[in-house]
């Protein structure tokens, strides 16, 4: 489901003041990005025909695939930006990075977790050239069940940049069983207990001399390529146990008054759950398209809280688990934007070679958990502050009109009854106060659309 809708050019600057994002990296920080990678040993595993999956205009690549037969199983090959074979631990763009944190994507441009030489360069594994990877190789059963697994250093070449609107009957060779293994992963996951949130994601990208803002869901090609990473942050989780050194992405089991309530949502919307269902069961049988579902999967989201980094050295975590994969979890596959995933990985390098992980690895594990959380915040906070930005303008002259909506969430906020619709054109999310049924379609009214505030209200 794709709902597209065009606002004219708007400046985000004042965005970017207000959530003091970081401008351009110092230059001592820039020398060193341009001056890596550092020699090491690694395997040279440039005869492996890797190819990337990404949106049309990514060039910060951090992983790259390929998929073979291996016996009645499978064999997947996972590429990953080697980012520690560029950044010097203790160096300027060590420190640079430490302070960003994570990449924060706005419409007017991306603030880089590293200069963009070596994100989109250098370490970024575009086609045609010889790159410094982390390279996960994992054997599947014919089921998808993990057998092995391995991770080493080595040299890739990627030999082309896909995206995801290919046919997925006409893949190239590198990735034609993704449609294959892509649902046995489901599948497993859903039945340990996984809960994966089909929710369309509200997207702005330029158009023209405007910005076009598009309600898109993930196409099957897309989600089967999230699989893939999540089969192998899930072998870097449980090696990561196994060696009782690293850091877990956790997040806690919902608890049994949150599912009942849920439970409750779904009678009262006729979404049908059997008794022996689990949560992430019954959510893959419903269609965010259709209005009731989309108000079950927004009440299903509450299920979903609470998500952080857990580091231990010693001794397992009492709770290691991510209730979304129900199983632990470790993020290891986008080092380029994500700054906790250069650390892990280390970890993962180390146990598998049966030797001491650095000093330098071992010791940023108990501080990650505070810098992550914090840029996941600003992060959150510039992409919903450039999508409330983009419906007010949108909507800044059409207050007062009428629009077709779907109830997706009700509340009562300070005394005044109502919730939050998804309108069908153009393509908002916004608050409406008043009386509605949940899960129904109905006709709204715009009452403010302010783009100063970036605040959009409707009323029922």
């Amino acid at each position: 489901m794709t709902r597209i809708s065009s606002a004219p050019r708007i400046d985000f600057s004042d965005l970017r003041r207000e959530l003091e994002l970081p401008g351009e990296y110092p230059p001592a920080a820039v020398a060193e990005a341009e001056a890596g990678p550092h020699a090491e040993p690694r395997a040279d595993r440039t005869d492996l025909a890797f190819v990337t999956i990404d949106p049309p205009t990514s060039m910060d690549l951090d992983q790259a695939m390929l998929l073979t037969r291996q016996g009645d199983g499978f064999r997947v090959y996972y590429a990953i930006a080697d980012v520690a074979a560029f950044v010097a631990p203790g160096g300027a763009l060590d420190a640079e990075t430490w302070l960003r944190g994570q990449t924060v994507y706005l419409p007017d441009g991306k603030v880089p977790l590293h200069p963009k030489v070596m994100s989109e360069g250098k370490a970024s594994l575009l086609p045609d050239q010889d790159t410094p990877a982390v390279l996960w190789t994992i054997d599947l059963a014919p089921d998808g069940a993990t057998t092995h697994v391995e991770v080493e250093r080595a040299l890739v070449r990627s030999r082309a940049k896909l995206n995801y609107e290919m046919d997925p009957a006409t893949l190239p060779e590198s990735i034609a069983l993704l449609p294959v293994i892509g649902p046995l992963l489901v599948a497993r996951g859903l039945a340990r207990g996984a809960i994966n949130l089909p929710i369309p994601e509200q997207e702005i990208s330029p158009d023209g001399d405007g910005w076009r803002l598009e309600l898109r869901r993930q196409t099957p090609l897309e989600e089967y390529n999230a699989q893939i990473s999540l089969l192998t942050g899930a072998a870097a989780g449980a090696m990561m146990l196994a060696g009782k050194v690293g850091l877990l992405r956790t997040m806690p089991p919902p608890d049994p008054q949150s599912v009942a309530r849920l439970k409750t949502c779904a009678k009262a919307l006729g979404i049908a759950w059997p008794a022996d269902a689990k949560v992430g069961e019954v959510i893959a049988t419903v269609s965010p398209s259709e209005p009731r579902g989309a108000a079950f999967l927004d009440a299903a989201a509450e299920l979903m809280r609470g998500a952080g980094y857990t580091p231990f050295d010693g001794e397992v975590p009492a709770q290691p688990l991510h209730a979304g994969m129900a199983t632990a979890y470790a993020h290891v596959t986008a080092p380029l934007r994500r700054l906790a995933d250069r650390y892990a990985t280390e970890v993962c390098l180390a146990l598998h070679a049966g030797r001491p992980v650095p000093d330098w690895a071992r010791q940023a594990l108990p501080k990650l958990p505070d810098v992550m959380s914090r840029t996941d915040r600003r992060a959150n906070a510039a992409e919903r502050g450039a999508v409330d930005l983009v419906e007010s303008v949108l909507l800044a002259d059409r207050v007062g009109e009428r629009f077709e909506a779907a109830v997706l969430d009700l509340d009562d906020r300070h005394g005044v009854k109502g919730g939050v619709v998804a309108v069908d054109e153009p393509a908002v999310i916004a608050r409406c106060e008043g009386t509605m049924p949940l899960g129904e379609r109905i006709q709204v009214t715009l009452a403010e659309a302010d783009p100063k505030k970036r605040r959009v209200l409707f009323r029922a």
